[in-house]
């Protein structure tokens, strides 16, 4: 496909969802800068698309780091002159316990990743859109279905996806006289590595353990690349794409 003249950023671009969508758009035809903190699962993705670096470079990112997050967008600016579409798609979880026994420690690096993280991309993804010809662009973040509805032990990352909320409205807001529209992807169960554990059991809110459905991966990187190619003047503010028969309506 030849280059549309589009530019997109996803971050935890290298596995799951950021790899599916960073392949979906290369597919119509957008130039791609991913990032990750692992520098070979990119690289791989790249060689799976079949594009050379004229259309996506990797970068080693760590979006809990301020300084890192900043050399990404330098490095997007300076090899593709403009930024059209940011997907924050980088999420950690932390160690599934009791509330009152989660370490400070593994609280902060789930904020530091999760909100902090997804904050500070937004923050140069708007500087550059706001000052590019034409003027605006996308931010699609990435809030999953515990946006919502909590799992048991899961309170940093739960908070953290409820908190995504809370940007993907202030950027939408805020983003109104730049034209950056600003749109949430809520996913529930995508097969991908982090949900592997599901096929043997999670936690259910009643006490139980149970088997959970998950759906294929690459429903969520269309979905990415559908709300990517939506007009400026058009925006989906949520969406919710789960597997049919997980336990999510009515969970707790």
């Amino acid at each position: 496909m030849a280059f549309n003249g589009k530019v997109a950023l996803i971050t935890g671009a290298g596995t799951g969802i950021g790899k599916s969508s960073v392949l979906q758009l290369l597919g119509d035809g957008y130039s791609v800068v991913l990032a990750g903190r692992r520098i070979e699962p990119l690289k791989d993705t790249i060689a799976e698309a079949g594009v050379d670096d004229s259309r996506a470079i990797a970068v080693s990112t760590d979006v809990g780091s301020p300084d890192s997050v900043a050399a990404l967008f330098e490095k997007t600016e300076a090899t593709f002159g403009r930024l059209d579409v940011l997907f924050n798609n980088a999420g950690i979880g932390s160690p599934r316990m009791n509330m009152e026994d989660l370490p400070v420690e593994d609280w902060q690096r789930v904020v530091d990743t999760n909100l902090t993280g997804s904050f500070v991309c937004a923050q140069h993804a708007i500087r550059i859109m706001k000052n590019q010809t034409p003027q605006g662009g996308r931010i699609i973040n990435n809030g999953s279905i515990s946006a919502h509805t909590p799992r048991p032990d899961a309170v940093a990352y739960t908070t953290t996806k409820h908190a995504i909320t809370g940007l993907t409205k202030q950027i939408s807001l805020d983003g109104r006289k730049y034209n950056i529209a600003c749109s949430q992807v809520d996913v529930g169960n995508a097969a991908t590595p982090m949900t592997a554990r599901m096929q043997g059991g999670v936690l259910q809110a009643n006490g139980e353990t149970m088997p959970e459905p998950t759906f294929n991966v690459d429903h969520v990187g269309e979905t990415v690349l559908y709300i990517s190619n939506l007009p400026l003047d058009a925006n989906i503010q949520f969406v919710t794409i789960m597997a049919t028969q997980m336990p999510y309506v009515g969970r707790g």
